[in-house]
């Protein structure tokens, strides 16, 4: 950390703990030398503040972006753009491993100009865990665990090898190894300090800890008080190499919390409904920040809960102060006495202790003790279902997806029961949002323990599994007695990761997969995740709930979402009684004891002591030490990215969109799922045949996610999630097109191929919310390599929408109630971009010519999405990482 050298306010102070003296950005000082008023702003633009107060340099941070919070408290939003400068960054490997391939690739661009290759080096903490690669092959046994990590070494051996080369060839680049817990929890639990420390000068500074991360549950941490939000890799390589984040400044919107939820509830109840009211509301790029009397009534694991889900709400965060609570669970999770006291001193000097008397955009207000249990499902988050209403709900979605009110039955070969439309084949415990709070997985093992206790078994056709995201989890719920009741309903342990809730969910049996495709049956899965989105969880799954741990179990035991959970008997217990959900439901006191025996601080300390040794497959990678890597020609996980091959040393500028052909036409919350999937790779698919052409078999396909630092292979899988529909291509679903003016339908990727043969341009229209979903960089850097010039939507996600412009795609929304609908557009028309050659602006006006087959054509105008002038500098440079390798060139 190197701060500005201006200090317009004053404001630099000096700050005494335990005898100990430290320099900080006293924002009380700098509300006494002109800044008045700051002590109304809602804590997380304090934050914001800080961060520019530090930074201050004239040059990125500016006395005017400093003034323009303080101003912020007139209209409760800006259009002022700040430079903001998070501490550090977290990622994980799915992203990591492509954000490492680019830094290598940058680092051979820079000693292929004669330059130094180790000035492209993280210049603040990078923090890489591996979570995102073990996949539930296995479970259901004693051995589940033991056996996915093994396959999941010999699968991505390769990659681990690679990402071991970076740690030892980067600056401030640690990796947490597999098999230790999913990124968030690993954050909430040991990385984050809530307030952060660094050395300049000889002085040490104080300042709030901070963070950008490479995946959208990075909100997670607010729930800690740390402000942290996910962006797209290319923008997390920007700013581990130093540039800082441009970004308006946000509104915020105050969540006020009242009572306390009622006996019978759970944080995912709780958080279900959170996200339908600010879905409801409308909160996208805008933060989100909690207060009022209900939040003593909040565990810190609750709100992380809430946090986690931001991007569910479509908020940038969702906010919780420091309180009382924020340092009970500092101590309890193990920190030292010299931090929490840190923290304690810093956020009350600082105005970050919780306070009422804030100034926000706008409020909202949940009383929780209105809170009744809830699922989503079954494609979106903030489809909420009441679960007294859950069965019937699902009797409708069955109707509405398949014009049916009949059930198909299918006898499952080789065993001796039938499944249906409506079968839950998954159920899953898992995902960081509900396996860091113990409350719910204590929760689940308590009605695991009474199920067991009165003979119920799990249905036979369910998969089930259980993927906490921290070992911390097996210590408590071994201690409490209830690990061996969930193994005996086959919720054994199958790996510490992100499993199910990102697709990892493993093959289902092929006697349920070839009943399944005998009767196209709509089947189901439960889980306590995060996503539900279409063709996430399984490729054989149509309808996806999310659940809290203790409903996951409960719906295992039902196995069929026609089950009615307030109404329908389990089965009988061993006296002949029918049992129903209320007799094996555990009370807020049943589980608040068990807590207080079977959790303590030693967890963490024991657990975290040797975090970066992993298991022995990762101590047994051995990797030569070089400042440039040796790529491996012949390698189909990691190749060298193509995106700075032959960089001239002047930015490209703007460059003509004449007669683009659209690539794809495509609905409403089109996901980054839909436009990068993360999951199986399909054997009859571009991706895999090119498999086929290297030798790879079918078994060792791995899935997408795995091989992000092949873009080969990510190129392929653009658009070819298999629940994509292409409204150019009625009547398929998957990666399909229509090749103009041939009108022959083919997959997206035969078609580009055909396209670049022509030189033609491409385009993508899409619909409202185009690139919601996880923060994924491949999504956009995907589009790129596919030669699409740029994407007109009707809305667009965050993220996505800056990554597209991080890869040099222009995003344009339509306007004046124009889409796809009222243009009537099919694909066969010619588009373009009316004079961009000669320029734009950031929010510009930009017209597009249509060229419709029948002769006639129309001019309309959009509004041009690069919001700010660093995301313009962005585009003309062809991208960001492009940007940042020439400014250091």
């Amino acid at each position: 950390m190197k701060p500005g050298n201006k200090n317009s306010y004053n404001s630099l102070s000096d700050l005494n703990v335990n005898g100990k003296n430290y320099k900080y950005y006293s924002l009380k000082k700098a509300e006494e030398n002109g800044l008045d008023g700051i002590s109304k702003l809602p804590k997380s633009i304090k934050v914001l503040l800080e961060n520019l107060l530090r930074y201050e340099d004239d040059l990125s941070v500016t006395k005017a972006q400093i003034e323009a919070i303080k101003s912020w408290l007139k209209d409760k939003k800006s259009k002022t753009e700040i430079a903001y400068r998070p501490a550090r960054v977290l990622l994980q490997d799915y992203t990591g491993i492509p954000a490492v391939a680019d830094l290598a690739a940058m680092r051979e661009a820079v000693k292929e100009k004669d330059k130094d290759p180790s000035t492209i080096n993280p210049l603040s903490a990078v923090d890489l865990v591996i979570d995102h690669s073990v996949q539930v092959d296995q479970s259901a046994k004693a051995d589940s665990f033991e056996k996915n990590v093994d396959i999941e070494f010999q699968r991505n051996g390769e990659r681990y090898s690679f990402l071991k080369w970076g740690q030892s060839a980067f600056n401030n680049f640690r990796i947490v190894p597999p098999g230790t817990g999913i990124c968030h929890q690993v954050n909430l639990e040991y990385l984050s300090k809530v307030v952060w420390s660094e050395d300049f000068k000889g002085d040490n500074y104080l300042f709030p800890d901070t963070l950008v991360g490479t995946d959208s549950h990075t909100t997670m941490v607010n729930g800690l008080s740390v402000l942290g939000w996910g962006v797209g890799g290319i923008e997390a390589e920007a700013g581990m190499l130093g540039q800082p984040i441009s970004m308006l400044i946000p509104e915020v919107i105050g969540f006020e919390v009242t009572n306390k939820m009622p006996e019978g509830t759970t944080a995912t109840d709780l958080v279900l409904t959170v996200v339908k009211m600010l879905r409801d509301k409308g909160v996208v790029g805008k933060f989100v920040e909690f207060y009022g009397e209900g939040l003593k009534n909040l565990t810190l694991a609750d709100r992380a809960t809430i946090a986690n889900m931001a991007p569910e709400y479509g908020a940038t965060c969702g906010f919780f102060p420091v309180d009382d609570e924020t340092l009970k669970y500092l101590e309890f999770s193990g920190r030292d006495k010299e931090t929490v006291k840190i923290v304690e001193a810093y956020a009350k000097e600082q105005g970050l202790w919780a306070s009422d008397q804030l100034e926000f955009t706008d409020k909202i207000s949940l009383d929780m003790s209105t809170i009744v249990p809830t699922i989503s499902g079954p494609k979106r988050p903030q489809d909420k279902v009441l679960l007294t209403e859950a069965s019937t709900s699902f009797k409708k979605v069955y109707e509405e997806a398949t014009n049916s009110n009949e059930k198909k039955i299918v006898k499952v070969d080789n065993a001796d029961y039938e499944i249906k439309d409506g079968s839950i084949l998954i159920a899953a415990i898992t995902s960081c949002t509900n396996t860091s709070n113990p409350n719910v997985l204590i929760g689940a093992g308590l009605l695991a323990k009474k199920a067991v206790e009165k003979g119920l078994n799990v249905k036979p056709w369910v998969k089930t599994s259980l993927a906490p995201g921290s070992q911390v989890v097996t210590d408590y719920l071994e201690k409490a007695g209830l690990n061996s009741y969930l193994d005996q309903l086959g919720f054994n342990l199958v790996g510490y990761g992100c499993t199910t809730c990102i697709g990892n969910s493993g093959p289902l049996a092929d006697n349920i997969v070839s009943a399944i495709q005998k009767e196209n049956l709509y089947a189901v899965s439960v889980l306590s995740g995060n996503r539900n989105f279409e063709g996430r969880i399984s490729p054989h799954i149509k309808a996806n709930y999310l659940a809290s741990p203790p409903l996951v179990v409960a719906y295992a035991l039902a196995g069929d979402m026609d089950f009615d959970l307030y109404k329908d008997s389990f089965g009988k217990d061993k006296d002949g009684n029918d049992v129903y959900l209320k007799d094996i439901w555990p009370s807020n006191k049943e589980i608040e004891d068990t807590l207080k025996s079977s959790l303590n601080a030693e967890m963490f300390v024991k657990r975290y002591s040797n975090v970066s040794e992993g298991p022995k497959q990762w101590q047994q990678i051995n990797t030569e030490k070089s400042d440039i890597y040796n790529w491996d020609e012949g390698s189909t996980y990691v190749k060298k990215p193509p995106f700075f091959e032959n960089l001239s040393d002047d930015p490209e500028g703007f460059k003509a969109i004449k007669d683009a052909r659209p690539l794809l036409i495509l609905g409403d919350m089109v996901t980054t799922d839909h436009i990068s999937p993360a999951g199986n790779i399909q054997k009859d698919s571009p991706t895999g045949e090119y498999f086929m052409k290297h030798q790879i078999q079918q078994k060792d396909f791995n899935s997408y996610g795995s091989r992000r630092g092949n873009h080969e292979v990510m190129m392929r899988g653009t658009f070819a999630n298999i629940r994509i529909r292409n409204e150019m291509a009625p009547g398929t679903e998957g990666g399909f097109t229509k090749l103009y003016p041939e009108e022959k339908v083919m997959p997206v990727y035969d078609a580009v191929v055909e396209y670049k043969k022509r030189g033609t341009d491409l385009v993508v229209i899409g619909g409202k919310e185009y690139g919601t979903g996880s923060s994924r960089d491949w999504a956009a850097k995907g589009t790129k390599l596919l030669g699409v010039k740029a994407v007109i939507a009707e809305s667009f996600e965050r993220i996505h929408r800056s990554n597209l412009i991080g890869m040099g795609i222009l995003p344009l929304q339509f306007t004046e109630g124009m889409n796809r609908n009222t243009l009537k557009l099919i694909g066969s028309e010619l588009i373009s971009v009316v004079e961009l050659e000669k320029g734009i602006n950031p929010s510009d006006k930009v017209k597009i010519e249509i060229k419709f087959a029948s002769g006639e054509s129309k001019t309309i105008d959009t509004l041009c999405r690069i919001d700010t002038k660093n995301e313009l500098e962005y585009y003309k440079n062809g991208g960001i990482l492009q940007y940042v390798l020439r400014n250091m060139i």
